[in-house]
């Protein structure tokens, strides 16, 4: 379990995300809330840890610093993270590379079915597919990767409603097999539909900017909407 105590995170001395206790268990999604400012994004490289938390921790099974391999993140914008001098299928086998495992071809058709990628895309470029379908290979890669976290920054923003309904799909079917998932988003239907309890970093009765550092925690029963 990646479990955050009182994290405030800082920047120009400026609290960012302030007193937040939320944890990401293994099988299950954990879902944040907020608008734009409201430190989703930043809350979530807390908990990957790349960023530092000013005060209080973050925990990783335990453990202060977490395992190589064991985090994968799955971004906004896949264009800002997909290398363009790179083939879909180089994209997608690139964590059993880093991890001195044999990435064949085969490996990546197989990610790629299991991400709903169609396998005639896999040697073209990000430059000749969609967003969706660069999507779908980003969530390919962490199929290889095979982590025990997966942590979302909005990653259904820039598609189309198709496209969304799909890579949300894969998402939960990886929590189903045990991965543990925080799910970013501005949208209140998909997070309360798909995660177990939703940390919210808004204050939405009050109809102003976000609250920074509200940490109230609610378990989600209705599966019903998304």
């Amino acid at each position: 379990m990646i479990e955050a105590k009182g994290v405030t995170v800082c920047y120009d001395g400026v609290e960012v995300v302030s007193d937040v206790d939320v944890d990401v268990r293994p099988g299950s999604i954990t879902g944040v809330l907020g608008r734009s400012g409201s430190g989703k994004t930043t809350l979530l490289r807390a908990l990957a840890g790349l960023v530092r938390p000013a005060r209080g921790s973050v925990t990783y099974d335990g453990s202060a610093r977490p395992r190589p391999g064991s985090i994968a993140m799955l971004a906004q914008h896949p264009r800002q993270v997909a290398d363009p001098r790179w083939t879909l299928a180089q994209t997608i086998t690139e964590p059993a590379r880093i991890a001195g495992r044999r990435a064949e071809r085969d490996t990546a058709a197989v990610a790629a079915q299991r991400a709903g990628l169609a396998l005639d895309l896999l040697d073209r470029f990000p430059s000749q597919v969609s967003d969706g379908q660069l999507q779908r290979a980003c969530l390919a890669r962490v199929v290889v990767q095979r982590p025990g976290y997966l942590l979302c920054d909005e990653p259904t923003a820039m598609l189309d409603p198709i496209s969304a309904r799909a890579v949300v799909e894969v998402i939960s079917a990886l929590a189903r097999d045990g991965v543990g998932v925080a799910l970013v988003s501005h949208s209140r239907a998909l997070v309360r539909a798909r995660s177990r309890c939703v940390l919210d970093l808004s204050d939405d009765a009050a109809g102003q900017l976000p609250a920074v550092g509200r940490t109230d925690v609610e378990p989600v029963t209705d599966s019903s909407s998304l």
